[in-house]
């Protein structure tokens, strides 16, 4: 009898010590997951930081250029527009109008120069646009960030600065979701376009992202992603802030784009710019200047 519980003991005592060592062991290889992901994040920050100082200066360059050129231009038609005007007085409606358009064109232009200096606006990509998506797509992948790519509708060409403003919409959203989902997150990216407008949507399974992580068992998993109906009341009603989304916000004001973010409780995170004139826009306003 007594050595048979000298056997329990001896055996209670290692089932102790071998839960002990894997409770042990498994905090320490939660640690090094959030180490390795807290370091991948790390990575891309300085990635996406080192390309935009690179980028900030030839993007300032490029647009002063355009936007001298633009008003060399306006000038030169002023200059024009006085010897019209004495020989046919008729034409100075015709002209004043070009006049006009050409000085939208370049306030817009020095408009752009003045938000990248202001705000240190610039992508990591070498020739910014939605051509740079798939890069884009590329990193958060490889970060961990499951990317999921729809288009409809026929795209057309956007002005510079409004193809600038988009992709960087884009990459704000992304970067909230690998900064708040983390690896394991999906991230839906939505193109919708119209005939002259687009709407972007991305929306991620974050908050479901981190339950499957981090739950025991799918008890745990149903507990962490449960909701209620006073919960989605709140998130309709939420003012949602931060200087990612301040800056998203006004750069789709800037484009006459409508800009919404918020929760989705039990699922992720969403953010929606629409773009209803974005075809012609170009800083100030949505108009066809070439249409008779």
């Amino acid at each position: 009898m007594e050595s048979w519980l000298t056997v329990s003991t001896v055996l209670s005592v290692l089932v102790v010590g071998l839960l002990a060592l894997w409770l042990v062991t498994l905090v320490r290889a939660r640690r090094v997951v959030f180490d390795r992901t807290a370091a991948e994040r790390m990575r891309i920050d300085l990635q996406l930081s080192l390309a935009e100082q690179q980028g900030r200066l030839g993007i300032i360059r490029e647009l002063q250029d355009v936007a001298v050129l633009s008003v060399a231009r306006l000038i030169t038609r002023a200059e024009g527009a006085r010897y019209t005007a004495e020989s046919d007085p008729s034409s100075a409606v015709r002209v004043a109008t070009a006049l006009v358009d050409d000085g939208r064109v370049a306030l817009a232009d020095m408009r752009r120069v003045l938000t990248i200096v202001r705000e240190g606006e610039s992508v990591a990509a070498a020739q910014p646009g939605l051509q740079s998506a798939n890069e884009l797509f590329r990193v958060m992948r490889d970060a961990g960030v499951t990317v999921v790519f729809t288009e409809s509708g026929a795209r057309f060409p956007l002005k510079q600065g409004a193809e600038l403003a988009v992709f960087r919409i884009l990459q704000s959203a992304l970067a909230n979701t690998l900064t708040h989902g983390g690896r394991g997150t999906e991230a839906r990216v939505t193109f919708t376009w119209t005939q002259d407008g687009l709407q972007l949507l991305v929306a991620d399974d974050g908050i479901r992202a981190a339950a499957r992580r981090d739950s025991a068992d799918a008890a745990d998993f149903a507990a962490r992603t449960m909701y209620t109906i006073d919960d989605d009341l709140k998130a309709l009603s939420a003012n949602v802030a931060g200087a990612g989304i301040t800056q998203m916000r006004e750069r789709t004001a800037m484009f006459g784009g409508i800009f919404n973010a918020g929760t989705v409780p039990g699922v992720g995170f969403t953010v929606s710019a629409i773009f209803p004139s974005l075809r012609f826009h170009n800083g100030i306003h949505g108009v066809d200047l070439d249409r008779g």
